[in-house]
């Protein structure tokens, strides 16, 4: 989903998520012409330990820099993240991977988990600067 929502302080990972979702795009057309097919996986938060990893990197390599209370403002919304009550299971994403590689018509897009459609269809429907308010006021709820 890293690809369709964005926050402050992603920047770098966020790019590499849009990318990916360009680069998926593309070869989907390249690749049509010899029977293949190109499908994106877009998991929401997973249950695994990222959430807590990322936080801990973003508070130490934001010491001392411009963005303190920004830092730790995201940092607890990262920690919050890949919590089982709020998370997705991994087995629930390999089923989709393995649904897109096992379908006959693959989709081109499975958002997959908790909140992942939302995202997508706000995503879609809303303009972005009505799309950058709900992605603040739900991080300054998160952080709390």
């Amino acid at each position: 989903m890293r690809g369709k929502f964005y926050e402050p302080l992603g920047t770098w990972y966020h790019a590499t998520k849009f990318a990916v979702e360009g680069l998926s795009d593309a070869l989907r057309l390249e690749l049509k012409p010899h029977g293949i097919s190109v499908s994106i996986i877009e998991p929401a938060s997973t249950v695994t330990e990222w959430g807590r990893i990322a936080a801990e990197g973003l508070l130490a390599s934001s010491a001392g820099g411009p963005y303190p209370a920004q830092a730790r403002e995201m940092a607890a919304v990262l920690a919050s993240t890949g919590r089982p009550t709020t998370s997705t299971q991994p087995d629930v994403v390999a089923g989709a991977v393995l649904q897109a590689a096992t379908a006959a018509r693959p989709r081109t897009r499975y958002p997959v988990g908790r909140g992942a459609a939302a995202i997508t269809a706000l995503r879609r429907l809303l303009p972005d600067r009505a799309y950058d308010l709900a992605v603040t006021a739900v991080l300054k709820r998160i952080a709390r």
